[in-house]
């Protein structure tokens, strides 16, 4: 009885559940256009696209062979980082960097986001893009991608406000 009526609800909600138009699959042609209304200065290279968030260098790499795009915003040499400030890295990446997280690679310690390229949206873009450049702003302190903080805090308002800013910068892409 209790699995025709799971069933049964799980119908009706199917049924009522409205069709939400999705972005076009991201190329790597669109994410550029998408970064060059963020940063019209941004610079494409050999290495990727670098752009400037917020007076935050951030670097954008696409594999499309792979179906992957990386967003790294370098933060600190990994020298310089004591064993509290990397247990405060590994805690932020387990509750409050979110789609970001923290990594070490050449000697640095990085604010990424890692995304398969095909299925990311305009959107989600943006918050992972905001989200790294809070990771770089609160490194030492909030460790927080901005985008919620569990038990609240300031951080929210930081985020948002960056957040807006990048989903008005480009509207029509």
């Amino acid at each position: 009885m209790f699995r025709s009526m799971f069933h049964a609800f799980a119908l009706i909600f199917a049924l009522a559940t409205p069709v939400f138009a999705q972005d076009a699959a991201m190329t790597p042609e669109r994410l550029v256009d998408i970064i060059l209304a963020l940063d019209p200065d941004a610079a494409i290279n050999a290495n990727g696209i670098e752009l400037t968030i917020e007076d935050i260098p951030v670097l954008v790499v696409m594999a499309p062979g792979a179906d992957r795009m990386r967003a790294m915003v370098p933060i600190t040499s990994v020298d310089d980082v004591t064993p509290e400030e990397m247990n405060h890295m590994m805690q932020a990446n387990f509750d409050t960097a979110l789609d970001a997280r923290y990594a070490v690679a050449q000697g640095r310690v990085w604010g990424v986001f890692i995304h398969p390229l095909g299925a990311l949206e305009r959107a989600e873009f943006l918050s992972g893009l905001a989200q790294t450049v809070n990771l770089a702003r609160t490194y030492g302190t909030l460790y927080s991608g901005g985008a919620q903080v569990f038990g609240g805090g300031d951080s929210n308002g930081i985020y948002d406000e960056l957040f807006g800013d990048l989903l008005n910068r480009g509207q029509d892409i």
